[in-house]
C-alpha cells in the first residue's frame, strides 16, 4: 500500500503559477473557468449558479473494477482493491449540453450501504451526495492540465478535435483518508468571456505539377488529395492587436502575417490574438504553410463577420500562386486538378517560380474535383531527415530545372485525364497506383525525386514491393505516400523497418472530402 504522504497537493501558489502557464499556450481563461480549475468547494454548486438552474448528472458507465497501480496509489489502498469507477456528465437540466465529463474512482470498502446506493444507482453529483449524507470533507487538488481532446471527448463536447480541454484532477479527503480521486474534464469555450472562431482544416498530397514547359500558353497545374490527418487547428479571439501563441517561431510569424494581411485588407481597427492549437509538419510536403495562412485569415474574417472565398483568402495572404491544391483542399477537399495560371508576356506568370516567390497571383482555378473513393488506403511516411526544399531554395530548385521537356508534359497530361482521374472515378486502386508510380519518373517531380537524401528515394521503391499499389513523394518532401488497401500491416512494417537508422513516422489515413471547418465558441 502507498502511504498517503507520498501525494503532494497543489497549494494556491502553485495552481496560479500552473494556470498562468496554461494561458500562455491557450489564450487567457475567463475568471469562472480559473475558478473550476482551482477551487477546493463543490463544482456542482458553482455551475447551478453560473447556470441558474439545476445542474443534471448523466452516467457513462458505472463499474466495480480492481484498482491499478496509480489509482491504489492515490487512494492509499492495496493495488487490486475494489473501487466504484464512476465516469459522467455534468449539463445543464436533465437533458442540456455537458458541461462537465468526470471520473471518479471510489473504494468500496470506505462507503456505507447508504452512499454506495446513491453513488451507484442514481444519477446524484457527488458533491449532493456528500451533502446529503453530511459527509464532513475537504478537497485536495493534485494536477491541473491542458490537452487537445481526443475523438471521443470532441463528440461529447459538441467541439472540433484538437480543441483545448482543461482538467483538475483531486482528492475528497474524509476523516483523513482519500474517500475519492476525482477527474474533472471541460472545454475551452465552457464559460470563455471571449468571442472565438475556431478553424479546422486539413492536410494535402501534392502529387506534382504538371506543365513547367509554359509552350501551351499556360503553366504549373496540380494534383492533389485532401486528408483527413493530420490537420491543423487555428483559433482566433478579439483583440487590440495582432499576437500568437502556440507552434513555432516560424509559424507564429506566418500566422502573425496573415493576420495583419487580412486586417489590413478590411479595413479593420481591432486585433486579433491568434493560438495554433495543432499544427502540421512544417517542410514535410504536406502544405502547413498555405493551411496556416487560409485558417489564419479565415478566422480573422469570421471573427469580424467578413465573408471571403477560398480564392479570395489565399490572394489576400499570398499563397497559391503556383499550386492551386491547397487552396482548394481548404475549400473543398477530395482529389483535385487544378488548371495552373496564363503564361508568358504580360500574362499571369512571366516565370517559373514556386508559390513561395509568386505572391499577389491568383490561385490556379481548380478544373476538376471528385470524392477520392473511401476504399483507399493512404499510408504517410515521413522520414526524420532534412525538411524539404522552401522559399530561396524553392526558387533555385525551379530555376535550375525548368523547363521542363514538351513530351514529359504531354505524357502527365495524358496519364491524368486518361488514367488517373477515370482511375478515381471508378475506385481502380491498381491503375491509380500505376499512375502515381509513372508520375516519380518524368517531368518536375522527377526532379524532387533526385534531390531526397538516398533513403528517401528508395521508400517508394521498397513499399511497392511490399505490397503498394504506387507509392511517391508529396511536394518537396520528405514525407511519401503509398497507395495502399486499407489496414494493409505488410506495407506499414515494411516503412517501419526502412524507417531504421534515421527514425520518423509511419500513419494509415484516409482521404477528406470535405475543406475546412469553421465554428464560432
Amino acid at each position: 500500500m502507498d502511504t498517503d504522504d507520498q501525494i503532494h497537493p497543489l497549494s494556491a501558489r502553485e495552481i496560479a503559477l500552473r494556470t498562468k502557464e496554461i494561458e500562455a499556450e491557450t489564450g487567457d481563461l475567463s475568471p469562472f473557468q480559473k475558478v473550476l480549475l482551482g477551487t477546493d468547494g463543490s463544482v456542482t454548486h458553482l455551475l447551478s449558479l453560473a447556470t441558474e438552474g439545476l445542474v443534471g448528472v448523466k452516467t457513462r458507465l458505472q463499474e466495480v473494477i480492481p484498482a491499478d497501480r496509480e489509482v491504489a496509489h492515490l487512494l492509499a489502498m492495496h493495488e487490486g482493491d475494489r473501487v466504484n469507477h464512476r465516469i459522467v456528465d455534468l449539463g445543464e437540466g436533465h437533458d442540456g449540453r455537458p458541461l462537465i465529463y468526470a471520473i471518479s474512482y471510489t473504494p468500496i470498502n470506505r462507503l456505507t450501504p447508504e452512499i454506495a446506493t446513491d453513488l451507484m444507482k442514481a444519477d446524484i453529483p457527488i458533491g449532493i451526495i456528500l451533502r446529503q449524507h453530511r459527509i464532513e470533507s475537504r478537497r485536495e487538488i493534485l494536477t491541473i492540465d491542458s490537452y487537445p481532446a481526443d475523438a471521443h471527448l470532441a463528440e461529447i463536447f459538441g467541439i472540433i478535435p484538437g480543441e483545448p480541454l482543461f482538467a483538475r484532477r483531486y482528492r475528497i479527503i474524509h476523516k483523513e483518508e482519500p474517500l475519492m480521486v476525482i477527474t474533472e474534464i471541460f472545454s475551452s469555450g465552457t464559460f470563455s468571456d471571449t468571442k472565438r472562431v475556431i478553424v479546422d482544416t486539413p492536410a494535402r498530397l501534392h502529387l506534382g505539377l504538371i506543365d513547367l514547359n509554359g509552350s501551351s500558353g499556360r503553366v504549373d497545374g496540380g494534383i492533389g488529395i485532401t486528408l483527413d490527418r493530420p490537420h491543423l487547428l487555428v483559433e482566433a479571439r478579439a483583440a487590440g492587436r495582432v499576437s500568437v501563441l502556440g507552434g513555432d517561431e516560424e509559424s507564429r510569424r506566418r500566422a502573425a502575417e496573415a493576420a495583419t494581411a487580412m486586417i489590413d485588407h478590411f479595413g479593420l481597427s481591432g486585433g486579433a490574438t491568434i493560438i495554433l492549437h495543432t499544427l502540421l509538419p512544417r517542410h514535410a510536403g504536406l502544405g502547413s504553410g498555405t493551411q496556416i495562412a487560409l485558417a489564419t485569415g479565415r478566422a480573422v474574417a469570421e471573427l469580424y463577420g467578413r465573408s471571403v472565398r477560398a480564392l479570395d483568402l489565399a490572394r489576400i495572404t499570398g499563397r497559391g500562386g503556383t499550386s492551386g491544391i491547397g487552396t482548394a483542399a481548404f475549400d473543398s477537399g477530395g482529389f483535385i486538378i487544378d488548371g495552373g495560371h496564363k503564361f508568358g508576356q504580360n500574362k499571369e506568370k512571366t516565370g517559373f517560380k514556386p508559390s513561395s516567390a509568386s505572391r499577389g497571383i491568383t490561385p490556379a482555378p481548380v478544373t476538376i474535383r471528385h470524392p477520392f473513393p473511401d476504399e483507399f488506403g493512404i499510408l504517410l511516411v515521413t522520414p526524420d531527415t532534412q525538411p524539404g526544399a522552401s522559399e530561396e531554395a524553392e526558387v533555385d530548385i525551379f530555376s535550375q530545372h525548368c523547363p521542363v521537356p514538351l513530351s514529359e508534359v504531354q505524357e502527365i497530361c495524358h496519364l491524368v485525364m486518361m488514367q488517373m482521374l477515370p482511375a478515381v472515378v471508378e475506385s481502380d486502386i491498381e491503375q491509380f497506383g500505376k499512375v502515381v508510380n509513372r508520375l516519380q519518373k518524368i517531368g518536375f517531380k522527377r526532379h524532387e525525386v533526385e534531390l531526397q537524401p538516398e533513403k528517401v528515394r528508395n521508400l517508394p521503391a521498397i513499399l511497392c514491393e511490399a505490397g503498394a499499389y504506387g507509392a511517391g513523394l508529396s511536394s518537396f518532401g520528405p514525407t511519401v505516400y503509398a497507395i495502399i488497401r486499407k489496414g494493409d500491416e505488410a506495407v506499414a512494417a515494411a516503412a517501419r523497418t526502412a524507417l531504421e537508422g534515421i527514425g520518423g513516422t509511419v500513419e494509415e489515413v484516409s482521404a477528406r472530402n470535405t475543406g475546412a471547418i469553421v465554428r464560432m465558441g
